[in-house]
């Protein structure tokens, strides 16, 4: 039986990059609403069979699992029509998969290979992803997208990372915006942007790092994928009904 908060019982939803980390956190917590999911991946297949299966364990449906490339711009298009001919028509739709350049091979590309790896992961696929699938909600009538910004995209933060993410980020952000404007009424978009969360990245960052997120989070914690994933619930869900075009920090309050 699905929780009553923010519920999604009779909704479909997809979420990228939902194998691990935040995206497998917004899979487990729309499951936990009552939503029927794709779980999508692109090189971590055991770990989408994980998130599958813990799925299976906490509802006794086993969403279906999908494999895709989001950088091959050409197979966005039938990707969309795999999911739809899985689930039907599609309630919400999660662009939550990034390129991952702070741990694994990730980390040894040079700026101008991770900024080309970002603008095509981050930036272009969760636009034309939107795009196709907001005008087959905005056909049927009905429908959200919820993109992933960053927190501190807008405010700056030094080093390679800093300017990369932020460049980015931005640009989801403020497309966001601009879509929510373009699919109302019958759309709504939102972006999500989270500030210090432990991923992979966080559970093994040096110590001064611990200590510079616990100094910048006025809630003196790091967050966790479950912060984002609850959010992301509710801002998909009925409840939410008037907020659309919003970029919403979840970053325990972080202004610096």
């Amino acid at each position: 039986m699905a929780d009553t908060f923010a519920n999604h019982t009779g909704k479909t939803a997809v979420v990228t990059g939902s194998s691990t980390g935040i995206g497998r956190a917004i899979a487990l917590e729309f499951a936990a609403a009552g939503a029927t999911l794709i779980v999508h991946y692109n090189r971590s297949k055991n770990a989408a069979e994980q998130t599958a299966e813990m799925i299976r364990e906490r509802t006794g449906v086993t969403p279906a699992i999908l494999k895709q490339d989001l950088i091959v711009e050409t197979e966005l298009a039938a990707f969309v029509d795999r999911c739809r001919s899985e689930l039907g028509e599609i309630d919400t739709w999660v662009n939550n998969a990034g390129a991952d350049l702070l741990t694994g091979s990730g980390r040894d590309l040079t700026a101008h290979q991770k900024l080309h790896k970002l603008l095509a992961v981050d930036v272009s696929a969760t636009v034309h992803l939107s795009r196709i699938v907001g005008q087959k909600m905005k056909t049927r009538g009905s429908g959200t997208i919820l993109n992933i910004g960053w927190d501190q995209a807008d405010r700056g933060m030094e080093g390679d990372s800093g300017e990369l993410f932020a460049t980015s980020k931005n640009a989801i952000m403020g497309f966001s915006r601009s879509l929510a404007v373009s699919l109302a009424p019958e759309v709504r978009v939102n972006c999500i942007a989270p500030g210090w969360i432990k991923t992979a990245w966080g559970e093994q960052a040096p110590e001064h790092w611990h200590k510079r997120v616990l100094d910048e989070t006025p809630l003196n914690r790091w967050g966790t994928p479950e912060d984002i994933a609850k959010t992301a619930r509710f801002l998909a869900s009925d409840d939410a009904s008037f907020v659309t075009g919003q970029v919403i920090n979840v970053n325990g309050g972080a202004v610096r």
